[in-house]
């Protein structure tokens, strides 16, 4: 019989003295999904609220002061010449509004969005499908942020212990796009630039 409160690597040492060959396989590749799964979610933060406020503004007037940058516009906004050429195929494979930040106009659409518990969060993004009204997550994970469409659901306040216990897979979906967020910065050829931005459309959206 396993025992509790032993370590992973005991534990498949255990599983392979005492179950068929298929079984502790299984086993294995089911320890591995769950560590994994840690992994993707340890640091990410997300939050949920109710847009109340959509406008385009200039990422380097003072209406952006102090918001946060999220989408794909976040990735380029640093201003650092090294990342021209990387900045450049991306700009060109995501669209007019990264193609505008990295050409110096550093156009965004701010979201205000009030939070569940009572503060307000603002975000500038290249995401342009949000409207006022629309349930959305705010994540951070690491240096960057996002904002992404939810359902409703997630913001209605009867839900909130529901949404708490799914917590593990919300972070780890925002921890999923922050790792397409860095495969498009690492990205230094066209073609890899175009799948790296459709994983980030897919993952982020």
């Amino acid at each position: 019989m396993l025992q509790a409160g032993i370590g992973v690597r005991e534990l498949v040492i255990e599983s392979r003295r005492v179950l068929p060959h298929p079984a502790w396989i299984l086993l294995l590749l089911v320890i591995g999904c769950q560590a994994q799964s840690a992994r993707v979610g340890q640091s990410s933060t997300v939050r949920f609220g109710t847009v109340q406020r959509v406008e385009q503004v200039r990422l380097q007037s003072d209406a952006a002061a102090g918001a946060l940058i999220g989408g794909t516009i976040g990735l380029m906004a640093s201003g650092n010449s090294r990342n021209a050429p990387r900045n450049a195929l991306v700009g060109a494979a995501v669209g007019t509004a990264a193609t505008a930040a990295i050409q110096g106009d550093r156009m965004g659409i701010a979201y205000t969005v009030s939070m569940l518990d009572g503060s307000t969060v603002r975000i500038i993004s290249d995401q342009s499908e949000i409207r006022v009204g629309d349930c959305v997550a705010i994540e951070r994970v690491g240096e960057t942020n996002n904002i992404r469409r939810e359902s409703s659901a997630f913001c209605a306040r009867d839900n909130q212990q529901a949404v708490l216990a799914v917590q593990q897979q919300t972070e780890a979906a925002a921890a999923h796009c922050e790792a397409a967020k860095q495969e498009l910065v690492s990205a230094s050829t066209p073609e890899a630039v175009d799948v790296a931005t459709r994983k980030v459309s897919l993952l982020c959206n």
